[in-house]
């Protein structure tokens, strides 16, 4: 039978876990504001980029590629360091899943994991992670770690014969829910290519570069994949904070329940409490009153 300090402990304890809860989702909504800026920032760079491409595959055949084209598969897959997230590392895992699953895969893929959890996850579901990364706790951080990516990848390309590069990440799709996605990043989308060197140049005249084409187009890649790989990590960190966000609603529901059930419990044993304090004093009193009446008849 509870008493009513312990529900009164109770109560204070859920109160302060609401406030906690509170403090969480509002700084999950601010880490989601500077995220999203940071990788809208970028749009400008991205179209200039692509810009580059357009000049340097200009008037170019079908022939003209960007370095390897075949080789075995390397995957980047952006997760999170930490909980209270929801199943966030468990969408962007299983997409993984499905789609080395439609390519017919036996899991052979080069997997490298952003995050902690992520690297449990891939685990669990019998990858072979070959590298995990600490996850940015700012916008700041970001480009650190997409510089490390990108000497890894190009390490990759260099010694493991990895033609093709994927990356998985979680994009927000509203204030509070997301849904994982896919992009090829290597080899070039042939269809991309071509519209490069079909599109004309809008300008009054054409541009030209200096150096070798092939140089030109190496350091356009770097660049497309710097832009590629922090688009992706900001998004996949709103997408995580986006599912804080839902998750700590959810915990929030739960804890105004709780506090409900326990006002409500607290509330009717008080109640019971005054009411059997009372029926204590009441015949205490009739006790008494009989007693002195008694008393008055003895004496009389």
């Amino acid at each position: 039978m509870p008493t009513l300090e312990g529900l009164r402990r109770q109560i204070s304890t859920a109160t302060d876990l609401r406030s906690v809860v509170t403090t969480m989702k509002t700084l999950a909504a601010v880490s989601i504001h500077q995220y999203e800026r940071a990788a809208e920032a970028l749009a400008d760079y991205n179209r200039t980029i692509e810009l580059g491409f357009q000049i340097a595959f200009a008037g170019q055949t079908a022939s003209t590629e960007t370095k390897i084209l075949r080789g075995f598969t390397a995957a980047i897959v952006f997760g999170s360091d930490q909980g209270m997230c929801g199943q966030f590392n468990e969408q962007v895992v299983s997409r993984l899943n499905t789609k080395a699953a439609d390519e017919g895969s036996d899991r052979s893929w080069t997997t490298l994991a952003v995050g902690d959890r992520c690297e449990d996850q891939l685990i669990d579901s019998d990858w072979n992670v070959q590298h995990t990364y600490s996850l940015p706790t700012s916008v700041s951080d970001i480009s650190n770690l997409v510089q490390e990516l990108l000497l890894d990848i190009d390490r990759l390309m260099t010694t493991s014969e990895i033609g093709r590069l994927v990356v998985f990440f979680n994009r927000r799709t509203s204030a509070s829910s997301f849904k994982p996605r896919d992009l090829q990043l290597l080899p070039l989308d042939p269809a991309r290519l071509q519209r490069f060197r079909q599109e004309e140049w809008k300008g009054p005249s054409s541009p030209i570069f200096a150096g070798e084409r092939q140089r030109v187009v190496s350091s356009l890649v770097q660049q497309y994949l710097y832009v590629s790989l922090f688009r992706a990590c900001a998004e996949s960190l709103a997408s995580e904070n986006a599912s804080r966000i839902a998750a700590m609603q959810a915990a929030e529901k739960n804890i105004e329940e709780r506090l409900e059930e326990l006002s409500r419990d607290f509330n009717t044993l008080r109640q019971s409490s005054i009411t059997e304090e009372l029926l204590d004093v009441v015949t205490g009193f009739e006790a008494l009153s009989q007693q002195r009446k008694k008393n008055r008849q003895e004496r009389t």
